[in-house]
């Protein structure tokens, strides 16, 4: 049997669609005052199990797609049912592992919880009441991944629920994708997005990083070593102001999307709005990351925009593999 071309593997699990899932985890690490080289072994095991998801997903829907989505990678034959599990259940392994391995236990037990919601939402909640909740626990989680082992991931809370809101709008637009909506879905899902943009554009409440703080390599200082005095109050305002325009970027493209699907409610509106929630989510994260009081301030702003500038390029990738 001839095995899948790698274009097909990268379609199966929408390759590019995971360049939203890392600042999840960024942004729990910021909240937590965390940020530091464990933080990018956690978002390489959040993207696997990202992977894994989007490949359990198919094989679990490959009878459905057959009829509705017959261009997937599973119906048309391109890819085999049974290459598709292999493939989630390798990168679901590879991921526990990569958790293990840059976490510990702290870290484990945050992954594995999430690793049975990706799946639980694959093989049973997605096409039940359940479904938007149990996805939305999934991103909670994966943001709650970043603060693990940390000792505050309470602080991480504010940016896992704005994180969690968000997806749930997503799953409740893409539960339409097919059928189209009836206009008063994305209606609520607007007002939802606007709460979200507005509480992650205000200042985080919690302990400032005047006392400890830490540098890119995950060294603890002071908060004076890491912010001259002098400085401090205009870093302050470039914090608010990078994260307000952040908040408003996310809320204006999603926020626009949604409105469309209002005006017209086909099922092309519909995946156009679930494709804008995808890649318009590091935009978000970047607005929760910037506005991390127990990261010092010029880390979290620089950090912030970063995570943001997968915003852009997930439109780009969107355009050759569809995020949906």
């Amino acid at each position: 049997m001839t095995p899948p071309r790698l274009s097909d593997l990268v379609e199966l699990v929408r390759a590019p669609a995971a360049l939203s899932v890392p600042g999840d985890v960024v942004a729990g690490a910021a909240a937590a005052g965390g940020l530091g080289p464990r933080t990018a072994g956690l978002a390489g095991a959040s993207v696997c199990l990202y992977w894994a998801g989007m490949a359990a997903n198919d094989w679990a829907d490959r009878e459905l797609d057959a009829v509705e989505r017959p261009q997937r990678p599973i119906p048309s034959g391109r890819v085999t049912p049974g290459a598709a599990l292999a493939v989630a259940a390798g990168l679901t392994t590879a991921g526990l592992a990569l958790t293990a391995v840059t976490g510990g236990r702290p870290a484990l037990a945050v992954g594995v919880p999430l690793t049975a919601a990706v799946w639980a939402y694959d093989l049973w909640a997605k096409n039940t009441p359940a479904g938007p909740a149990v996805m939305a626990a999934c991103r909670g989680l994966d943001v709650l991944l970043g603060a693990a082992g940390t000792g505050r991931t309470r602080a991480a809370l504010p940016a896992a629920l704005a994180v969690a809101a968000h997806t749930y709008t997503v799953t409740e637009l893409s539960r339409s994708e097919v059928s189209g909506a009836d206009p008063r879905l994305p209606a609520a899902t607007l007002a939802g997005t606007a709460a979200i943009a507005l509480a992650s554009a205000m200042p985080a409440a919690g302990r400032a990083a005047s006392g400890r703080t830490t540098t890119p390599t995950g060294r603890a200082v002071s908060g004076r070593a890491a912010m001259p005095a002098g400085r401090a109050g205009s870093a302050r305002w470039w914090r608010a102001g990078v994260t307000a325009g952040l908040a408003g970027w996310y809320a204006a493209r999603y926020g626009a999307a949604q409105a469309a699907v209002a005006r017209d409610p086909r099922p092309e509106q519909v995946r156009a709005a679930v494709g804008a929630g995808i890649v318009g989510l590091p935009a978000l994260q970047g607005a929760l990351t910037a506005r991390a009081v127990s990261t010092g301030t010029g880390l979290a702003t620089a950090v912030g925009l970063a995570v943001s500038v997968a915003a852009p390029l997930g439109r780009r990738l969107a355009r050759k593999v569809s995020p949906t």
